[in-house]
């Protein structure tokens, strides 16, 4: 018996956090716990980034600000480095001044590198198809003896993973200011609920610490750290809600009417009152369906497309065995009259029939033409165009 390959989600699962099921990791998402994941092997990560890749990148003009920063704990005030002591004005990152930063004790970060490199890109595409959300990889090259950043919360959950060398973390246990976002900054005075717990990251090892829990990190002496820092970039229920609302307005006209300001004038209640059929607009099913494939959509289009081809496909024949492209983020959502589905992509959505749904399910397990039926052959060949089909 062939054994089926694992899909690309199922690689970045495992990568991420290892033998967890799936179940548990995504309760651990919707809790306020860390969680260290020991690895095991060294080289667990090494295929996804190596120092070598780093200096490949600082040599070409993709090495700019603001992808490029620096954070040095050491300082006094603020731990980031000030642009213009490693950059020039244009943004362009001003290499022996950068190096020289480095060589002191700064820490080079790289942010959302998975937009230049294709195995961080794949890594984070595998895990967008799991999470259903934005997904991105930020490097940090600390050397030995020194700290990045001080004590501090990130805004959106987050995985590290140990690449080369090893850091101390130390974690504060519970969100002393619950749930932060990037609307709502660093407050300021914020004291940990707990003590600290430390550990060691070493290669292999990943670190999953969620938004609002307090942690810090620094090197040891005699090695340099490398980690990739994946960052879930899941939207807020209130973003979500602004979004409903900005989708109800376009296709409601009593959301675009004058909002009778005066009547607030009418005494306790009376905002409640005037609001209270807009709640009941949120609630209702389209409302719902229609915000839900809107975030789909914005995942699909704002995400790299990663699509199975190139300028010049060959179209397949009816022999040819096909998988849908396994890094193009795609949705296909059934028609409310039950007939039908609509195929959402990168591009422009897919009405498709229920014979032509039907064949998108089982190409997604891999199929050819000949076994669709031949009649499929045209259909195939127009998704292999757009890029969403592969050969399997």
């Amino acid at each position: 018996m062939t054994l089926r390959p694992p899909t690309l989600a199922e690689e970045a699962w495992s990568l991420a956090f290892g033998a967890l099921p799936v179940e548990e990791g995504l309760a651990l998402r919707e809790g306020t716990d860390w969680r260290h994941f020991p690895g095991g092997d060294p080289g667990r990560y090494a295929h996804l980034l190596s120092i070598a890749d780093i200096d490949a990148f600082l040599a070409t003009d993709a090495a700019a600000r603001p992808r490029i920063s620096m954070a040095d704990g050491s300082r006094q005030g603020g731990a980031a480095v000030p642009e213009e002591e490693y950059a020039f004005e244009d943004g362009g990152v001003d290499l022996p001044n950068l190096f020289a930063r480095f060589d002191a004790g700064a820490t080079l970060v790289i942010s959302q590198f998975n937009q230049l490199h294709a195995p961080l890109a794949r890594f984070c595409r595998g895990l967008e198809q799991v999470f259903l959300h934005a997904v991105q990889a930020n490097i940090y090259l600390t050397p030995p003896g020194a700290q990045g950043f001080r004590m501090h919360y990130d805004t959106h959950d987050v995985l590290v993973l140990q690449v080369q060398g090893e850091k101390a973390w130390r974690i504060w246990p519970g969100q002393p200011f619950p749930n932060p976002t990037r609307r709502t900054p660093w407050p300021g005075g914020i004291e940990p609920v707990a003590e600290p717990v430390a550990i060691t990251l070493r290669p292999g090892d990943a670190l999953y610490v969620p938004r609002g829990v307090l942690h810090d990190a620094a090197t040891q002496d005699g090695e340099p750290s490398l980690h990739i820092t994946v960052g879930f970039m899941e939207p807020s229920f209130a973003a979500v809600l602004r979004m409903a609302v900005d989708l109800l307005e376009e296709a409601d006209p009593a959301l675009r009417a004058a909002f009778p300001t005066w009547r607030l004038a009418d005494g306790p209640g009376s905002l409640a009152a005037l609001a209270q059929p807009l709640a009941a607009k949120l609630a209702e099913p389209a409302a719902l369906e229609r915000t839900a494939l809107a975030l789909l959509d914005r995942l699909a289009a704002d995400q790299p497309a990663l699509l199975a081809r190139g300028l010049f496909p060959k179209d397949p024949e009816a022999g040819t065995r096909l998988r849908l492209a396994p890094g193009a983020l795609h949705a296909l959502v059934p028609e409310p009259s039950g007939e039908g589905a609509s195929l959402r992509w990168a591009g422009a959505p897919i009405a498709l029939g229920a014979r032509e749904a039907e064949w998108v399910e089982r190409l997604s397990e891999g199929a050819t033409p000949a076994e669709l039926g031949l009649e499929s052959l045209g259909f195939c060949r127009k998704l292999r165009r757009l890029g969403l089909l592969a050969e399997d």
